[in-house]
Parts: C-alpha cells; structure tokens; sequence
C-alpha cells in the first residue's frame, strides 16, 4: 500500500520531529495470538469461549487488567481485587510460557527500530506487561535503543485514555534536549489499533498507523496508514507532524517549560 497521509501543506515548515513512540504487540511483535491463547487458557476453566472474533473486536485494545474487568462485566461476574490479580498474574505466566517456545518480530521491525532509533529519541507505551515486553524484546538485540517503556499498570489510566503516552513523551523530553531536539516539538505514534490511535492522538502525539492487525479503514483517524512496520521510514514519520502555524489538524503533546 502507499502510505495514505493527512501531514502539513507542502512547503511549509513543519514542526521538527522530537521522538517516537511504538507500541509493541501487533506493532513490532507478531504477538497478539499469543495473548490470544494466553487468555484463552485462563478463561476456559471459568466456561468462557473467547473467540478469536470477540478478542480482536472487542478486548484487543485494553490491557490484562482491562480485558478481565471487560469480560467480568460481560459475563456478570462480580470480580474481586484479589481475584483479577490472580487473573493477571495467571494470564502473565501463561504467556511467558508461550512466548518461550518461540515469537518472532514482525519483518522489518527490527531495522524500523534502528532506523528511527538513529535519527531521534525512541520509547514504547504498551497494554502488555513489562515482564512480557522483557520476554520478547530482549532476545532481539533491540532493548537498548528505546530510551523509556511504558507497560501495563504503570499509569492511572490504560489505552484508550491517553496516560501511557502522555507518560512516554514525559520521559523522552529530557533525552530529545540530549540530542539537540525541540523537547515540545512533535512526537509520533506508531499504532496497530483503533484504541491505540485513539490513546495516541487524546495525549497530543501525531500518528502513523500499522495495518498488520486490523485493516487501513479502521486506522483512518491517522495521520498515516501503512501496510507493514517495514514500509515504515523517517520521511513518512516526519511527514505527519503538523505545520508550526496553520495546520488545522495540529496537537501537541502538553508542553513543558
């Protein structure tokens, strides 16, 4: 696919890329049917079919703690503190578990990474656990190049709110003034989801969406819509941040002094 962009006019400054921000299943991991799998095991002995269908349309784009209270409430479950942790903590093991006998990164992911990575600061903010970014990530090579993660629990708010980017922009201002960047410039998100872009653009950050999970259509509230996390390079990223003055779809994420 050629990428489908809604950037600034031609011609006109833009405002400089600060930083980028990934997020990891479906984006740069191919692991989504392991999460898949994962609840699936945990949820069957409690009488709970979760479908493929029903997970990619209705769970995929809340975290573990999110999902569980989805389903309880969908289900009519009364669902204790105590509980859900020992959901959570179940459901973490079992993918670890999974993860282990082999997940692989998309095509492509790995030089995306390194290329972004060599031109500004990177960072991730995921649904997914950090234990289970750790699992993933680590064997890749890649852990070094992002300067900050944002997983599951370490915000008030999970996606679609905007918290974990909002969290993950915060923490890459210091690293883009290191690199002679604007830290109130413009930041971008790389999202697979409706819920992500959602959260992404709530927080301020431009975005370019990733069609590996769900199609272009579903993607169309980004600025930019590619097929593959491998078509992915710094001219279409900076392409979507906006126009410094007259762009009438600018945001920003909250500047800091």
């Amino acid at each position: 696919m050629r990428p489908r962009r809604r950037g600034s006019p031609s011609g006109q400054p833009l405002v400089p890329l600060s930083g980028v921000v990934f997020d990891f299943d479906g984006v740069l991991a191919d692991s989504e049917p392991l999460h898949l799998r994962a609840y699936q095991d945990v949820l069957t002995p409690s009488g709970v079919n979760l479908t493929e269908t029903d997970y990619y349309k209705r769970y995929l784009g809340f975290d573990d703690v999110g999902v569980f209270r989805a389903v309880a409430q969908d289900q009519g479950w009364i669902l204790t503190e105590g509980l859900l942790t020992e959901l959570v903590k179940t459901k973490g093991r079992r993918f670890d578990a999974l993860a282990a006998k082999g997940a692989a990164l998309f095509p492509g992911a790995a030089d995306c990474v390194r290329r972004l990575a060599a031109a500004v600061p990177i960072a991730m903010a995921s649904g997914a656990l950090r234990g289970e970014i750790e699992t993933l990530l680590l064997p890749t090579g890649l852990r070094h190049h992002f300067k900050a993660i944002v997983a599951s629990g370490e915000t008030p708010h999970s996606k679609p709110a905007p918290d974990p980017y909002l969290r993950a922009v915060e923490l890459l201002r210091p690293f883009a003034i290191e690199a002679g960047l604007d830290p109130n410039g413009c930041f971008v998100a790389i999202e697979d989801s409706n819920w992500g872009v959602e959260s992404a653009l709530a927080a301020g950050l431009r975005c370019v969406g990733v069609a590996q999970t769900y199609s272009a259509d579903t993607l169309r509230d980004a600025q930019a819509v590619v097929d593959t996390i491998g078509e992915l390079g710094l001219e279409i990223v900076r392409g979507v941040c906006p126009n410094g003055s007259s762009d009438p779809n600018q945001t920003t994420p909250e500047s800091k002094p």
